[in-house]
C-alpha cells in the first residue's frame, strides 16, 4: 500500500502545481482574477505560517534571518504577480512591512545559552513582542485575503 501511496501523492501534488500555475496566467476573465488573487492569498498564508513558526521556535538567528529574507523574496514576486489590483497589491505590501517589522525584532534577537544545557545556545524573546509580531503577520495575511474577497465583491457589481 505504501508504494502506491507515495507515487499517487507526488502525481496529486504535481497536478496542483500546474493548476497553480495555469491559474496565474493573467487572462481578463474575473474568474481568472479571482482564481490569481485566491492563489496569491494563499501562498501569503503559507508564508505567513511559515514566519510564524519559524520565529516562535527558530533554530538559529542566521536561520532566522534567511527564512525572513526567503519570505520577503516571496512577497515581491507576488507582489509582480498581482498585476493591476490596486487593493491587493496595497494588501501584499502591508504584508510585506509586517516582514520587514519582524526582520527588525529578529535582528535585535541575541542567542543564550540555555538553561537547561548550558553547553547548548538558545535564541532568547520577550513572549509579548513575540506575541505582538507573530498578529502583525497574522493581521497583514488576513487583509490580502480580504482584498481579494473586496476585489471580487467590486467586480460582480
Amino acid at each position: 500500500m505504501r508504494r502506491f501511496t507515495m507515487p499517487a501523492a507526488l502525481v496529486f501534488a504535481g497536478a496542483l502545481a500546474l493548476t497553480g500555475c495555469a491559474s496565474g496566467d493573467g487572462g481578463d476573465t474575473a474568474a481568472t482574477g479571482d482564481e490569481s488573487c485566491s492563489s496569491i492569498a494563499a501562498e501569503v498564508r503559507d508564508i505567513s505560517n511559515g514566519v510564524q513558526n519559524n520565529l516562535a521556535a527558530p533554530a538559529s538567528l542566521e536561520g532566522l534571518q534567511d527564512y525572513l529574507g526567503e519570505a520577503s523574496e516571496r512577497t515581491d514576486a507576488l507582489i509582480e504577480e498581482a498585476g493591476d489590483s490596486d487593493a491587493l497589491i496595497d494588501s501584499l505590501g502591508g504584508f510585506q512591512t509586517a516582514l520587514n517589522e519582524v526582520s527588525t525584532y529578529a535582528g535585535g534577537l541575541e542567542e543564550v545559552p540555555s538553561e537547561e544545557d548550558p553547553a547548548a545556545m538558545t535564541i532568547e524573546q520577550d513572549p509579548d513582542e513575540l506575541a505582538s509580531q507573530q498578529a502583525a503577520v497574522q493581521e497583514a495575511s488576513g487583509a490580502v485575503a480580504a482584498s481579494c474577497d473586496t476585489e471580487s465583491d467590486t467586480e460582480s457589481e
